[in-house]
């Protein structure tokens, strides 16, 4: 299953070790541009030199910043201006098409979904208040 994001910005928050930077690295490898994520500018950099040793194909960018705190939240979508534009209240602004339900289901018959338990899978287009205007 070749998955394909060329063209798509992620930002993973906590990705300078551990499962984001694993994240980072597969969405990276995918086609996505990176946002790399972690409190110090220092810890994302070493991050960022390491990503990109493991992942030369890959394209990565810094975003520190504490998203806990407002300031942070702040600094992390300074790095990415285009963030801001983008927060609709459905993700996809429509309703779903049948073969997207289809992509999930052959998602989770694969190798790729050996770790995914499917206690919280939804194929929905993210939340919607309701159909009817």
């Amino acid at each position: 299953m070749l998955i394909d994001l060329t063209g798509k910005t992620a930002l993973v928050t906590g990705s300078t070790q551990g499962i984001g930077a694993a994240i980072a690295t597969g969405l990276a490898r995918a086609g996505a541009r990176v946002a790399v994520n972690g409190r110090t500018r220092e810890s994302v950099d070493a991050a960022l030199d390491r990503l990109r040793g493991e992942s030369p194909e890959g394209s990565f960018l810094a975003a520190p910043g504490d998203i806990a705190d407002d300031g942070g939240a702040r600094q992390v979508l300074g790095a990415l201006p285009e963030a801001r534009e983008h927060r609709p209240q459905s993700l996809l602004q429509r309703l779903i098409e049948p073969e997207e339900i289809a992509h999930m289901v052959v998602y989770l018959s694969s190798s790729f979904a050996s770790a995914t338990t499917g206690g919280a899978l939804r194929v929905d287009g993210g939340y919607v208040d309701s159909i009817l205007p």
